[in-house]
């Protein structure tokens, strides 16, 4: 097992690292570092810097404009946006729609599709969750009735992350009611937002921001040509995409850049006559954090290890990222909400103490860093998964 970069790996970080340091727009990294809102104009204005330097869809294969990076090259790609404040590359099309359009997809689906995901003439988001359907994903009950060349859809999708800038919207519906198994009967399919009977309707979370939605289908008619791999075995699809969903929530170059942050905050934030820092039990919760997050480094590197030696991707193992990770995310948030104290107001930017609108915007954060937990699957389902596919108990 080799979990050390080679010289020509260490040269790939640093061309990148210096791209992006005169690559990222001022104002973007700072509503980044700052824990801003990132506008549908903000995401997509990121994405087409990195589409033009042909950088947005690094697994990608090469023919569609991928990179022809290796595994280790696309996690350092990803650790070193991470650490610059760089915005994200929203998930939903590059990485979990273009990745099911590249295994199952026709032909003309890819030919139709890729191109504009990659350009971002399209801005995709998820259909899973329903109001009865979240982590036991199999109990989707949106209905999806063959009607000649469409299908007609009538039902809910809630928490759908991003819906309000969504054009295409990918959806998991229940195409077979009758099915024996829950995991059957459930198909792929992928929806025009501009269709008539599609309606979005914010959910407003507790830092009352706008993140995610509910979207209603009332007799939507989707072409049939937009049904992913064979009806009724979308489960098979769904499985593929949250592998690909799952691999990435580790988020350990955005943790590394945060704990950096609350060790400088918390050096300079004076309790009882002394920095914060100095305070042997808050110490002691950072250090055990950053001990977590080296140890989750570790694991990570070592299924990127093993990925260059196989060309395999990884199996129900790589649920232990998700879980140490988001655990990890939450944990500093927690830390960063004890530095501010009753500074971290919520729904009000302040500035006293030296503080800014940096420290009001923490419990926003903190509030919004409870999701991470549950989305991809809840922890709880990860550890299930682990058991039964993992240790086969």
């Amino acid at each position: 097992m080799d979990l050390s970069y080679s010289p020509e790996e260490l040269a790939f970080r640093d061309e990148v690292r210096e791209w992006l340091d005169a690559s990222i727009p001022a104002e973007l990294r700072e509503k980044v570092l700052q824990y801003q809102e990132l506008d549908k104009d903000d995401l997509l204005r990121w994405h087409r810097i990195l589409a033009k330097k042909g950088w947005v869809a690094p697994s990608w294969p090469q023919e569609w404009g991928g990179t022809g990076w290796s595994v280790v090259e696309r996690y350092i790609f990803e650790e070193e946006m991470a650490l610059a404040g760089a915005p994200p590359i929203v998930a939903f099309g590059v990485t979990m729609c273009a990745s099911v359009l590249l295994r199952f997809g026709s032909d003309a689906q890819k030919k139709r599709f890729l191109p504009r995901i990659y350009d971002g003439d399209d801005f995709w988001v998820q259909g899973y969750s329903e109001p009865g359907a979240g982590s036991d994903l199999a109990a989707v009950k949106m209905r999806a009735e063959r009607d000649g060349d469409h299908y007609i859809l009538n039902g809910q999708k809630t928490w759908t992350t991003l819906g309000h800038f969504g054009d295409w919207i990918f959806c998991l519906v229940r195409t077979d009611a009758g099915a024996t198994r829950r995991q059957e009967g459930i198909s792929f399919l992928l929806v025009d937002m501009t269709t008539p009977g599609i309606t979005v309707r914010p959910l407003m979370l507790l830092d009352e921001g706008h993140e995610v939605n509910e979207v209603f289908f009332e007799d939507v008619r989707v072409p049939a040509e937009n049904l992913v791999h064979r009806e009724n075995e979308g489960w098979t699809v769904a499985k593929y995409l949250l592998g690909h969903e799952r691999l990435n929530t580790g988020r350990i170059g955005g943790s590394k850049r945060e704990l950096a942050k609350l060790i400088d905050i918390a050096g300079k934030t004076v309790k009882d006559g002394r920095p914060l820092i100095e305070d042997l039990r808050f110490r002691d919760r950072v250090s055990l954090v950053e001990i977590e997050l080296m140890a989750l480094e570790i694991t990570n590197m070592r299924f990127i290890d093993e990925m260059r030696r196989t060309g395999k991707p990884p199996g129900p193992e790589v649920s232990m990222l998700k879980i140490r990770g988001t655990e990890i995310q939450q944990a500093i948030t927690e830390l960063l909400m004890q530095v501010a104290g009753p500074l971290a107001q919520p729904f009000k930017a302040i500035d006293c103490d030296g503080f800014d609108e940096f420290t009001a915007a923490i419990a926003p954060r903190y509030f919004n860093f409870r999701k991470t937990s549950i989305y991809a699957g809840s922890n709880e389902i990860q550890r299930n998964i682990i058991a039964k596919l993992g240790l086969g108990l």
